[in-house]
Parts: C-alpha cells; sequence; structure tokens
C-alpha cells in the first residue's frame, strides 16, 4: 500500500514540530526516517498511525484519505522501542493478543489465531519460546515479538520508532538483516526512525533526513551518500573533514595549508570537505594539496584501522580523521606524534550562497593505496 502526506504540519504549543510538507512512499517500499532528536521524525511517524492528530494536511493511504481516520481503523502495525509487552502473557499470548480483542465480527477462529501465531513464531525464528515469558527473552528476541505482535493483524503498513536502539552493536546488525530479509518476504510497506546513519543506509529503499521539522533530502542510500543536498546533510551522514580556506591562484589556502583545485575546477572560496575514505596519508605533500597533520590516535575499528588527526599551523573545527587498511597499518605503523600529510582524492566544495554543492575529484594515475607511507 502507497502513503502520500500533503502538507501536514504539528504543532505542540509554541514549537513546531513539524512545518508543512510533503512526501510519498510506494507501495511495498521501506523508507527510513533519519534526524537528530527533535527533528520530527517521530511525530510524523505517530500521525501516519493515527496516533497523533495533524494540524494541517492530509494523509492517503492507496488513494484512499485517512486522516480523520481512527488509529483501529487504519490496519497500521506499529512498533515501538521499548518493545511493550505484557510481562503476564507468554509470547505466544502476546501475539495473539490484538487478534483477540477484535469485535466478534472481526476476530478469527481460535484455531485461525492459533495458526497465525505458530507461523508469525516460525517466521521470527522462536518457535521454540512460545510458552515463554518477555522476562525470559534476550532484547533481540523480545523486539522480534514485538514486531510479531504488529504483524499478527497483516498490516497495510508498518511503522517502526527506533526499533533496535536499545540494543547492542551486534545485535543491531543481525536484526537489521533480519528486518530486511522479512520485508523482502511479505512486500509490505514500512516507514522507520532512526537517527543512526548506517542503520538507515544499509536497510532503507530510500532515506529521508530531516531536521527542524522539515525534509532536508531524501534519496536512495547511495544518492544520499554521494550526492548530499547541502550541509546539514553532508555532517550528519558521518564524520567528515573541513578544510576553509581563500582563493590563491589556483589553490584554496589557509596560512601554510593548502589545497589545489583539480584541473578544470572552477576557482571558487567555499569549505572543502572531505570523508575520512576521499584522502589518502603521505609523509610528504605533493601537488593536490599541502595539509600537515598530527597523528592524535590510532584506532583499530574492525575491518580498517582510523587515524585521528590535529592540524598542523592551520585550524578546523573538529580533529581529522582518515581511515586506512590494515595492510597499509602494518607496512607504515603510525606512532602518536607523528607528522603526516592527508591527500584529497574526492571532495565536495559548499560555495556560500550557493545550495549545490561542487563535487571535485582529483585525479592522479600515479596514485597507489598507502602513497608514500611504505
Amino acid at each position: 500500500m502507497s502513503i502520500k502526506i500533503q502538507e501536514v504540519s504539528k504543532t505542540f504549543g509554541r514549537f513546531q514540530a513539524i512545518k508543512p510538507l510533503d512526501l510519498t512512499i510506494h507501495e511495498g517500499e521501506m523508507v527510513g526516517l533519519l534526524g537528530p532528536s527533535g527533528s520530527g521524525k517521530t511525530t510524523l511517524l505517530r500521525i501516519l498511525a493515527g496516533l497523533e492528530q495533524a494540524d494541517s494536511g492530509r494523509i492517503f493511504f492507496s488513494n484512499k484519505e485517512v486522516t480523520q481516520l481512527h488509529v483501529r481503523d487504519r490496519r497500521v502495525g506499529f512498533v515501538f522501542q521499548n518493545y511493550a509487552l505484557f510481562r503476564h502473557m507468554t509470547v505466544a499470548d502476546n501475539i495473539a493478543f490484538g487478534l483477540e480483542v477484535l469485535p466478534k465480527s472481526q476476530r478469527p477462529s481460535k484455531a485461525e489465531i492459533k495458526s497465525r501465531v505458530a507461523e508469525l513464531l516460525d517466521k521470527i525464528e522462536l518457535g521454540h519460546l512460545g510458552d515463554r515469558y518477555p522476562a525470559q527473552l534476550s532484547g533481540g528476541q523480545k523486539q522480534r515479538v514485538a514486531l510479531a505482535r504488529a504483524l499478527a493483524m497483516q498490516p497495510r503498513v508498518l511503522l517502526l520508532d527506533e526499533p533496535f536502539g536499545a540494543l547492542d552493536a551486534r545485535v543491531r546488525k543481525e536484526l537489521r538483516r533480519w528486518l530486511r530479509d522479512l520485508h523482502d518476504e511479505l512486500g509490505f510497506t514500512s516507514v522507520f526512525v532512526t537517527h543512526d546513519q548506517e542503520e538507515a543506509l544499509e536497510v532503507s529503499d530510500r532515506v529521508v533526513v530531516m531536521s527542524q521539522g522539515q525534509i532536508e533530502q531524501q534519496a536512495t542510500p547511495e544518492d544520499l551518500y554521494h550526492q548530499p543536498a547541502n550541509r546539514f546533510v553532508y555532517d550528519f551522514l558521518g564524520q567528515v573533514n573541513v578544510f576553509q580556506g581563500e582563493v590563491q591562484g589556483q589553490r584554496l589556502q589557509q596560512n601554510q595549508a593548502w589545497v589545489a583545485f583539480p584541473h578544470g575546477s572552477q576557482v571558487t572560496p567555499g569549505q572543502l570537505y572531505l570523508r575520512s575514505h576521499e584522502i589518502t596519508l603521505a609523509r610528504e605533500p605533493d601537488a593536490r594539496a599541502h595539509l600537515p597533520l598530527t597523528i592524535k590516535a590510532v584506532n583499530l575499528i574492525g575491518a580498517e584501522v582510523r587515524l585521528e588527526l590535529e592540524p598542523q599551523g592551520w585550524e578546523a573545527d573538529d580533529l581529522w580523521e582518515a581511515a586506512i587498511s590494515h595492510a597499509e597499518y602494518n607496512a607504515w605503523q603510525p606512532q602518536r606524534g607523528e607528522t603526516c600529510y592527508a591527500l584529497p582524492m574526492n571532495g565536495q566544495l559548499f560555495v556560500e550562497q550557493q545550495e549545490q554543492p561542487q563535487r571535485l575529484n582529483w585525479s592522479f594515475q600515479e596514485k597507489t593505496p598507502g602513497l608514500a607511507l611504505a
């Protein structure tokens, strides 16, 4: 089922939680609402569910307006962050609860309820735990039960509010993959709220980035990451290194630090944004840049090694970060206090009063991983 939101807004007292916005969610699509606390994403989700009433605007489910429709008539499944399971009920009873409290005219038979619960227990891979109580389950198992309870009602739309926020990193990753597989298998339309960038980019068909009650950008994960619409989106999607300077000839320069514009690029003052994987490190500068940095920390994290770097003789709002492979790390053995130089490969130049950033690409054929480090 598709969802169409037209000019929806919401105010709490003097605080405008959602400014008038439009959004279309296609049938069978999984959309992530991503943003910091207070951006309006949970309020928008609750308005879709019918748990909050919008001040203005209209909502359509498959071209049928549901703006004034009661929550029980919308056939929407809602999964809360805190699970909201009944402690005195078994897992099976929790899943069956919504079906058993339906009006008699709509309530399935006991046999059908039992069959549907058994099927869902298998779907969530907890068929052997139907007789247990919530207190006997892990956090990940509780979240699966909460999801099964929502699916038992055969909702047209599944809404999830920070579904994995209370879980540790390993369990979150497992459940994200499991939810995506379940979504693809059952084909329901789903919208979930998160402030976790990795979660949104990994699970979603499309990500809607929100800030201060409005949509900053909506795009596929790939387009969102590689073509951010503005500084907010770029900053919010992970660590970013920023270099700001004045134009000096073909360079962007600050004190003795500089970055040369790639051949053919328009020379424009602004802020150069470089992600950690868009720079390489060397013991000496080259024709691309002169950006001396002091190594402040070396962190071995998973498949990569992250270096925290402090500018030498020039200023940045935060420490820089670079990612190198374990092979590069083993060949170089970087130490705290050592000096190295950042060399850009790709970047985004944000110019004042210009909405779209300028994409820059330094193409050096001689560039190889670990340049000048071995």
